[in-house]
């Protein structure tokens, strides 16, 4: 017994020493990275080493207050606030803002780099959460020549018209029951059945229920569509702090992965056995969005997107759908009684 808590001990020693071999050489090439930076910063509060202003973040919420109240002492309308290796600029001048909304646009329209945005589009593939670059261009032009555009909304108004009676259908039967119909779990499932059906041409990944409402598989799949949601660009320190990642001290690297897995159970397989019978010749005709993406062709005819992006891209579909159901439903419980 004494010799296994003298190994253990030793072996914790080792890695606290490690640990701050790390941080110090960490800190150590922050600071000459600095001190060979050109660029000079906008005014601000001064940074602690290796964290920058991240304990007063923490410390004086809401956050948007303090920022103000800082940059009023500052008599400033620009300022820099090091969060870890993040440089964030913060600015109150109307003037600033057109400068970098209009004039600047190409440098400031960049996405933020993220662990949760990295997670949710497969190292930046997809669309939405991609940095600016080719890759954003490409997808770009995809969502909104082949996804969104009028044409396919005229294409796809069958889809929708019969989800939005399969609701009605489902708020019927529980009228009929008797029971109370919850509309912001309601409005949840008829937004993924829309996208389900938009892309797999399917309403549930199971059997589903036989009143019209979501099965065990569906309920799954929504509850996974909105951890990611809940967690996509939420705080997190390892962000601003990468040599901290590998501990994922706040949970979400943890909960976005098993979230992640989940939509991959279920996707993944569609996906796959489309992708054979359009390479086979067992499918020749485009029946839903999944199709459409498969049979994209660049200017030398050969396809446009990989099995890789085709993945990443169905999967970050589902934000679009339900992210104004989350801002405004999530936080508040609506109740339809019959």
């Amino acid at each position: 017994m004494d010799f296994t808590f003298g190994l253990l001990g030793l072996c914790l020693h080792s890695f606290f020493i490690s640990l701050f071999i790390t941080m110090l050489g960490f800190m150590i090439m922050k600071t000459k990275s600095m001190k060979q930076s050109k660029h000079k910063l906008p005014p601000g509060p001064k940074p602690w080493p290796i964290v920058g202003n991240l304990p007063e973040m923490l410390a004086n919420k809401p956050v948007f207050r303090w920022i103000y109240k800082m940059m009023e002492e500052l008599n400033t309308e620009i300022a820099c606030i090091h969060l870890g290796d993040v440089h964030v600029i913060p600015i109150t001048s109307p003037t600033f803002a057109c400068e970098i909304l209009k004039k600047q646009d190409v440098i400031f329209a960049s996405r933020p780099i993220s662990m949760s945005t990295n997670i949710l589009s497969d190292g930046y593939l997809a669309s939405i959460v991609v940095p600016f670059g080719e890759q954003w261009k490409k997808m770009r032009k995809i969502v909104a020549n082949e996804l969104f555009s009028r044409q396919r909304h005229q294409w796809l108004q069958d889809k929708r018209d019969e989800e939005a009676n399969n609701l009605m259908f489902y708020v019927y039967n529980k009228y009929k029951k008797g029971d109370v119909v919850n509309v912001r779990i309601a409005s949840r499932h008829y937004c993924c059945n829309v996208y389900r059906k938009f892309f797999f041409s399917r309403r549930y990944f199971g059997n589903g229920m036989k009143d019209g409402g979501p099965g065990l598989e569906e309920l799954e799949h929504v509850d996974a569509v909105f951890v990611l949601l809940e967690h996509l660009y939420a705080f997190s320190i390892s962000d601003f702090i990468p040599c901290l990642r590998v501990f994922d001290l706040d949970g979400h690297k943890s909960k976005m992965n098993k979230a992640m897995n989940i939509m991959k159970k279920y996707h993944n397989s569609i996906i796959e056995e489309r992708f054979k019978q359009w390479k086979d010749g067992t499918r020749v005709i485009e029946k839903d969005l999944l199709d459409v993406l498969i049979t994209l062709k660049d200017f030398n005819n050969n396809q446009l997107l990989t099995l890789r992006e085709i993945k990443a891209l169905v999967t970050v579909r589902p934000f679009l759908l339900d992210f104004f159901f989350y801002l405004f439903l999530e936080h508040k419980t609506y109740r339809l009684i019959a």
